[in-house]
């Protein structure tokens, strides 16, 4: 940095860097899953599990080994505990298992797409908590958001739905889930760090979902290019994936890398519908520009 504060140019750049790739590879590993399910035969139970079981003691590891971070610390106070075991299962499975149920029912264009309508749900939302008005940026927002879900949905025709109920459902509910993992582990992140707080929730909810649907529960087809979109979206599309991320914001700012993180709903939709033939419209597009809006619309909100 120079005597102002100012991020110097290069490092900077790597931090830009950085943060794409990891936006790029979430999108990539939701076209992937979206091939497992509907090509291979996979379920989203068991990719869920398996993902969250392996990436988060993935994570753990490497907070122990590389960031010298005691990871047993947080089980030491009792309030942390109960709040990382809510995360774990509430926020971490939940915004995981309701992110590729849309995918299963629909397609991964369409999924990531509606989970971005998260902002806007937590914009409504800390509205709603401060008994305040929206400010005009936020009603745009809220418009925006809504007209290009109902682009998104139904291709511009109110008679009839592009997608099936449950893809919809589910991709609403992941941006509620969104919303709610990106809320709640304030404290958690604030005393732990991301490393330890996600590390742990990934670990707990898939040991707890674990209970439910055992990883070793498979089904699918299980060939050399099945393992391989499998570990994709374990270690690129989420170990990988997050490390960059989180490097990134050594760099730029947080409010920046948010913003370029917008890149995985594009990613996904190019590669859905070049890879795996998606059809993906005029009126799609346009309603996931207009999603995609919002997130520099709040932004721009000093609130």
């Amino acid at each position: 940095m120079n005597s102002q504060g100012a991020v110097m140019p290069y490092p900077r750049a790597k931090g830009i860097i950085l943060v794409l790739i990891a936006a790029t590879f979430w999108g990539v590993s939701g076209t992937v899953a979206q091939y497992l399910f509907h090509q291979q035969g996979y379920s989203t139970n068991w990719l869920v599990v398996t993902r969250l079981i392996f990436s988060g003691m993935g994570l753990l590891f490497f907070s122990q080994t590389v960031g010298k971070q005691n990871i047993w610390s947080v089980w030491k106070n009792k309030q942390d505990v109960i709040r990382l075991i809510i995360f774990g299962i509430i926020g971490m499975f939940g915004v995981q298992y309701t992110y590729f149920a849309a995918i299963e029912h629909g397609n991964a264009a369409t999924a990531t797409v509606l989970q971005y309508l998260a902002p806007v749900i937590i914009a409504v939302f800390l509205c709603l908590r401060a008994k305040s008005l929206p400010a005009k940026k936020e009603v745009i927002a809220i418009g925006l958001a809504l007209f290009g879900t109902f682009l998104l949905v139904t291709k511009g025709s109110v008679h009839s739905l592009s997608i099936s109920g449950p893809a919809l459902f589910w991709g609403i509910l992941s941006a509620f889930a969104l919303a709610f993992y990106t809320l709640y582990p304030g404290s958690l992140l604030s005393k732990w760090g991301s490393l330890i707080t996600v590390g742990w929730g990934m670990t707990i909810g898939g040991i707890g979902f674990s209970f439910i649907h055992p990883p070793w529960k498979f089904q699918g087809s299980w060939n050399l290019t099945s393992f391989l979109a499998v570990v994709f979206v374990v270690v690129f599309g989420t170990l990988i994936a997050f490390f960059c991320y989180m490097e990134s914001l050594k760099y730029i700012r947080a409010s920046e890398a948010s913003l370029l993180a917008c890149v995985e709903p594009l990613s996904a939709a190019f590669l859905a519908v070049a890879w795996l033939h998606v059809t993906f419209g005029a009126a799609e597009w346009i309603g996931s520009f207009s999603i995609i809006s919002t997130i520099f619309i709040l932004s721009a909100s000093k609130k």
